[in-house]
């Protein structure tokens, strides 16, 4: 369904915490800032030499008491003053333009840390469109500020109030004229600005609300299709794109305001200028080359004055992204840092209640002990908890109520702390290869891993095709280079965890998406990285559980037996039940073991016989 008024959204930053946000990446890069600031300023007073020289030579003709050797002297120093101006805007652009990057790259970096530590929780309720257009729409939107507007924006500025300086300083009297559009100026932004960041904060929220209603039909396409629900996805989508289309008018009709009325307002003063000017100049109030001066400082005028407000509504929106992603950030954690060591590997589960949204529990008083190097396999019908279970297991969000301990110390307390390291790992059935060099996708698990480490890690999980690269370790990987296919995307990732050599791997049915063949073969690499660890599978095919040490059934979020294959076969209970369904036959119940390969392990299985 596409989001509706109710729809819970992420939180967006007040004013003063944007103005904060903007304060500090300018102040971190406070010296790049300084000299941009310096260069802006030498190039605007080089660009008010030339006025002031041209005025020189026409009063000079006027009053006939000029050389001519002198008009060439004034002409190579306007000329002079054009080409420094040029130069010195030049590099001031260069240098805002690497600040803006900078800044964007810094501003990227905190996005996605912010994003990454959104509780699971708060993810499951706001749904993807918000997040999406937070994390790519409104970073993209700030990013064309960073790198033109605001360059743009700060130049002009600076032009401008150097232009006003020097018109008072030829006279008073034209530097009032110049003045005289600025109420009108005041007055315009003054309106805009009241009304925009509101505009364009709904003009976002709609966006979110497209994506959000186009991403829930992309993503149910069969299930729209075998229901019916076309006409009912096509009307959620219509009126996400209507709000959306509303909100476009409303910022349209905010510009075609401003950019009328600020147009006039600094077209107005030059009129002024030339016109209180030239009366001053035949009352012999002014010469005629202050006149002319002071009509080409207005002239100069126009192009910042022009640049600023092309780029005012862009500032705008800008800030309301700003707004947005800063929003990210004040999502405050369900469990607070924690980076204290943990006295071992034990973990414990304790009157674990867990809710994605609502007061609906997914987990309701669980409790279960895992003991350091066992082989534990969660199983049960789809929607009993095993996922919800494993991801708190590995920190990915805290209980509602209880505690997920590891070794005394919360999980997710060591995880906000980023002091968990490689104790649990979580694995799933996406595997996902970064852009970039085969090194490079495995130091992410290992930075200070070294080419030995890393080839070793892929012999490990029988990477052969690893070797047969022609650039080994510096094969790119993704778009444009090399591209894994399901299985050797899988073998990648299990080369990671096997460099992060956690004690705890938890294993959310990591082979279900592959066909049986691969699925065999990801198996036979996963032993080498089961190897001496605590091992928690969630089994959706009952073989994985065959060989586990224990097996937790689940049922509507309790675990409702816990016990080895054997023993839950002899109880014939729940897990019983799900054996013989899965089986297809009651004899199977009693079925024995199926023989182990040379490998020790049991086809389909996740465990190796011991």
């Amino acid at each position: 369904m596409s989001a509706s008024p109710e729809t819970p959204r992420l939180p967006v930053a007040d004013g003063a915490t944007v103005r904060r946000a903007v304060r500090a990446l300018i102040e971190d890069d406070g010296r790049a800032m300084a000299g941009i600031v310096l260069l802006t300023c030498l190039a605007s007073l080089a660009g008010l030499a030339s006025p002031w020289l041209l005025g020189d030579i026409v009063t000079g003709v006027e009053r006939g008491d000029i050389t001519a050797s002198e008009v060439d002297l004034l002409s190579l120093g306007v000329l002079g003053f054009a080409v420094t101006q040029l130069v010195l805007t030049r590099y001031a652009r260069f240098h805002s333009h690497r600040f803006g990057e900078r800044a964007l790259a810094r501003l990227r970096e905190e996005v996605l840390d912010r994003t990454l530590a959104l509780p699971a929780r708060v993810v499951e309720q706001v749904g993807t469109g918000d997040l999406v257009t937070r994390s790519s729409v409104d970073v993209a939107t700030v990013a064309s500020t960073l790198r033109n507007a605001a360059p743009d924006v700060f130049l002009a500025a600076v032009q401008a109030l150097f232009i006003f300086a020097a018109v008072f300083l030829l006279h008073p009297l034209l530097g009032l004229c110049a003045l005289v559009g600025m109420p009108l100026v005041w007055w315009a932004a003054r309106w805009y600005l009241a009304r925009a960041r509101d505009a364009y904060l709904t003009e976002g929220a709609a966006g979110a609300d497209v994506a959000e209603a186009l991403n829930a039909t992309a993503q149910g396409a069969h299930t729209v299709e075998a229901f019916g629900l076309g006409a009912d996805r096509v009307l959620h989508t219509d009126q996400a794109v209507d709000a959306a289309y509303r909100a476009g008018r409303r910022t349209l009709f905010l510009r075609t305001v401003l950019f009328p009325v600020t147009g006039f307002a600094h077209t107005l003063p030059l009129t002024l200028v030339l016109l209180a000017g030239g009366l001053a100049y035949l009352d012999g109030a002014v010469d005629l080359g202050v006149v002319v001066a002071g009509g080409l400082y207005m002239w100069q005028l126009v192009d910042p004055l022009d640049r600023a407000l092309t780029w005012v509504e862009q500032l705008q929106r800008s800030g309301a992204s700003l707004a947005r992603i800063e929003g990210v950030g004040l999502v405050t954690g369900e469990t607070a840092p924690d980076t204290r060591r943990p006295a071992d590997d034990r973990i414990e589960v304790s009157g674990v209640h867990f809710a994605y949204s609502g007061t609906h529990d997914v987990l309701d008083g669980i409790d279960l002990t895992v003991r350091p190097g066992e082989r534990l396999a969660l199983v049960g019908a789809s929607g009993a908890g095993k996922s919800t279970l494993g991801k708190l297991l590995s920190g990915v969000g805290a209980p509602r109520t209880g505690t997920v301990t590891v070794g005394g110390v919360p999980v997710a307390a060591l995880s906000a702390a980023g002091a968990l390291g490689n104790r649990i790992v979580l694995i799933t059935q996406e595997h996902h290869v970064f852009l970039g060099t085969l090194r490079e996708n495995l130091a992410i698990a290992a930075p200070e891993a070294d080419d030995h480490a890393m080839l070793a890690a892929l012999a490990r999980v029988e990477a052969d095709w690893a070797g047969e690269l022609a650039e080994g370790l510096e094969t790119r990987l993704g778009p444009g280079g090399v591209r894994l296919d399901a299985a050797q995307a899988q073998q990648l990732t299990l080369a990671r965890v096997d460099l992060a050599d956690p004690h705890t791997l938890i294993l959310d049915e990591v082979t279900a998406l592959l066909d049986p063949m691969t699925a065999r073969q990801a198996e036979r690499a996963m032993a080498a990285v089961r190897a001496d660890r605590t091992v928690i599978s969630i089994a959706h095919r009952l073989q994985t559980a065959h060989d586990a040490d224990r097996i937790a059934v689940m049922e509507a979020g309790r675990i409702v037996e816990l016990g080895s294959h054997d023993e839950l076969i002899s109880a014939n209970g729940a897990y019983a039940a799900l054996w013989r369904s899965w089986n297809g036959r009651e004899r199977e119940v009693t079925a024995v073991r199926p023989s182990a390969d040379d490998d020790g392990h049991t086809p389909g299985g996740m465990f190796p016989r011991t």
